[in-house]
């Protein structure tokens, strides 16, 4: 391995985040010493393994038809303590002012008098949905869950790419490739601090069930899937199993009097919280599309009613709209009065007429994206387009000049990947998961992070053709047992989470054992996940793309 990494080259001007020119960055210098050992044959004969087990679980993706196994790149992603301190505040901040700008754009308005952004903005997006304003929620909570894409610049800074409220996808691929890599690299995985990633479901759970209606001291909660052909059934059977709660189909349920109740071999139940995995479009037929048969009619007249809580709440995705995004920094100025932790890419809003101009002159040099676009479609590369992609987006563009921005080519940063027998450096995003409970904005340690498998490709949608690695954040030198306990999540037991030592000093041995011996703490880790792997193994089916 040593010589495969002294092959290793960058990636023109994107930042790497495993080598500085030929020296080692820190957060890498135990990985690759921990990997000296194995052979290149070792490497594919383990890699080889991590996709005949991710077929097994049905941890697989369709494109063009053909089902395969999600590649997981074998090499960990590493962040120190020290950058995901910023993200974590970084993710935190945004989430506390997306909650309070969508409370204010669905009530009084505030911020459209005040002048932070035009009304217009709102009330001509896509995702703006009139049902949802006046409704207010238990608890306050509209952004249950989040994840908020971030990408690393040519400096190494990590910047918001963008914010994902509605129905955001891709943690089953956080804890999964955290047991997979944990079965896959035991002994490097055990040579590092490493913050866990299995408390997620109950995080989440403790967050749904703060979210009851009020007066409800034992909620039932739910997970509303649109079925088994959906490519994130997978995540939601996962989560569904892991916090416990029932997988529901629009089916399952019905509306009676204001409340939403569920099918049991017992008769009807109420249902106090839905997790709601469909999109707001296919919800409720009464409110949105008459055809949809994936959700319950009746059921945003009971969320009004405040006689069930919808996660995410209905109405979010302005909040992912692409042009809202460029207000963002000016949104936490004016909420929070904070300066953003995490900055923008530089972005034109090609409604503007002046911005229209320079960004016409200029097609050739930018990226050009819809604004409620996803899963990177309908992403124009100026540099890598044709003149007749660029002669039909200069249309697109005058035709609906709101529907666009536009961004520099920002290069990703790269990570080495282990691509057909070759390392070689891969871009990558990063997207951090948030689970709000109204009291406190807690962000998962790692996140997903998406890799573009293409050398030089710069979509990391698995959709295009992506993959994903385990992300690792790196424990702090000192943590106190509340501290661990809080991590853990609550009800956990503390046992159950890593013991934290300085991650730059080799691991001191175990002392002598008592009634029982004691594991060093990463190690803990790898066999904490691993002897989870049988409860929280995903169904034979396709996973969620991202």
């Amino acid at each position: 391995m040593n010589a495969m990494f002294e092959g290793y080259g960058g990636n023109g001007q994107a930042y790497d985040e495993m080598f500085d020119g030929d020296e080692l960055r820190s957060p890498y210098l135990r990985l690759r010493e921990s990997l000296a050992t194995l052979t290149t044959p070792e490497l594919v004969s383990r890699v080889e393994a991590l996709q005949a087990g991710y077929l097994a679980q049905g941890v697989t993706f369709d494109i063009g038809g053909e089902e395969r196994a999600f590649p997981l790149d074998i090499l960990p992603r590493v962040i120190e303590q020290d950058t995901w301190s910023q993200i974590d505040a970084g993710v935190q901040q945004r989430v506390r002012a997306l909650e309070m700008f969508l409370a204010d754009v669905y009530d009084a308005g505030t911020v459209f008098d005040d002048g932070v952004i035009p009304r217009r903005v709102i009330t001509t997006s896509s995702h703006y949905h009139r049902a949802s304003a006046g409704v207010r929620p238990p608890n306050g909570v509209r952004v249950h869950v989040s994840g908020i894409d971030l990408i690393r610049d040519n400096a190494g800074e990590f910047r918001v790419l963008e914010d994902n409220v509605r129905v955001p996808s891709g943690v089953s691929y956080v804890m999964t490739n955290r047991r997979a890599i944990s079965s896959a690299l035991p002994e490097t995985i055990a040579q590092h601090r490493i913050r866990p990633v299995a408390a997620y479901p109950q995080r989440l759970l403790a967050a749904l069930r703060a979210a009851a209606p009020a007066g409800v001291t034992d909620p039932n909660v739910v997970v509303l899937t649109p079925g088994v052909y959906n490519g994130a059934y997978f995540e939601h059977a996962l989560l569904a199993r892991t916090m416990g709660v029932e997988l529901v189909e629009g089916r399952d349920l019905e509306c009676r009097r204001g409340r939403v109740m569920m099918r049991t071999t017992q008769g009807l139940a109420p249902v106090h919280v839905i997790y709601r995995r469909i999109d707001d479009e296919f919800l409720d037929p009464v409110h949105f599309r008459a055809d949809s048969t994936l959700g319950c009619p009746g059921m945003v007249d009971a969320a009004r009613a405040g006689n069930v809580t919808l996660a995410n709440a209905v109405g979010n995705g302005v909040a992912d709209d692409k042009l809202v995004y460029t207000y963002l920094p000016d949104i936490i100025r004016y909420y929070l009065s904070e300066e953003p932790v995490l900055k923008n890419v530089d972005t034109w809003r090609v409604g503007n007429a002046e911005a229209r101009e320079e960004v016409l002159d200029r097609l050739d040099e930018l990226v050009l994206k819809p604004v409620d676009g996803s899963g990177g479609k309908g992403i124009v590369i100026g540099p890598r387009a044709s003149r007749a992609e660029l002669d039909e987006l200069r249309t697109k563009i005058l035709a609906a000049p709101r529907d666009w921005i536009a961004q520099p080519v920002v290069q990703l940063s790269t990570v080495p990947t282990f691509v057909d027998g070759e390392l070689g450096p891969r871009h990558v995003d990063l997207r951090p998961f948030a689970v709000n409970d109204g009291n406190r904005v807690w962000v998962l340690p790692g996140g997903l992070t998406r890799v573009a498998l293409a050398r030089g490709e710069l979509i990391v949608n698995s959709s295009r053709g992506g993959g994903s690695k385990d992300t690792w954040v790196l424990a702090g030198p000192r943590v106190a047992v509340a501290d661990l306990a809080d991590e853990a999540g609550e009800g956990d037991a503390v046992a159950e989470v890593p013991e934290v030592r300085e991650a730059t000093e080799p691991p001191s041995p175990p002392p002598p054992p008592a009634t029982q011996p004691e594991t060093p703490g990463p190690a803990l880790t790898a066999l904490q996940e691993q002897a989870e792997q049988q409860q929280q193994a995903g169904p034979t089916t396709r996973s969620p793309r991202c």
